[in-house]
């Protein structure tokens, strides 16, 4: 493989890897869909940075996913609940200024949205 696509690959893991981790604590950053990505990035780039991914502690968002095809039912009420309430303890205690107050609760409806109804279901 070229060396500028390697390093187009290799840096687009890391991006999605940063993001993703970030989303494991920041409400209306989807988490599993950027692990994936950045799985997906490492492949391509780099072997080793992708077997690296799956022993991190977010490899275990890409397994799950891997076992089961999607988010199980019970994961994906907590998943909105958690992302619910981080929106609105966000928007209510900690925010000040009304755009940004607007900005952080569409964005966490977007999340509510993509955990509800576009990430795939798990199979039985």
């Amino acid at each position: 493989m070229k060396r500028p696509t390697r390093v187009f690959w290799i840096l687009g893991g890391v991006v999605c890897t940063i993001l993703g981790s970030i989303g494991v604590v920041v409400p209306g950053l989807p988490t599993t869909p950027l692990v994936l990505l950045a799985s997906w990035c490492f492949l391509h780039g780099s072997p080793r940075l992708q077997r690296w991914l799956m022993q991190s502690f977010l490899g275990k968002y890409i397994r799950d996913y891997r076992e089961k095809g999607g988010l199980t039912m019970g994961k994906r009420i907590m998943i909105i609940m958690l992302m619910s309430g981080m929106v609105s303890l966000s928007i209510f205690c900690f925010i000040d200024t009304r755009w940004v107050e607007w900005v952080v609760g569409i964005a966490g409806l977007i999340g509510v949205i993509v955990v509800g109804f576009v990430v795939p279901k798990a199979k039985k």
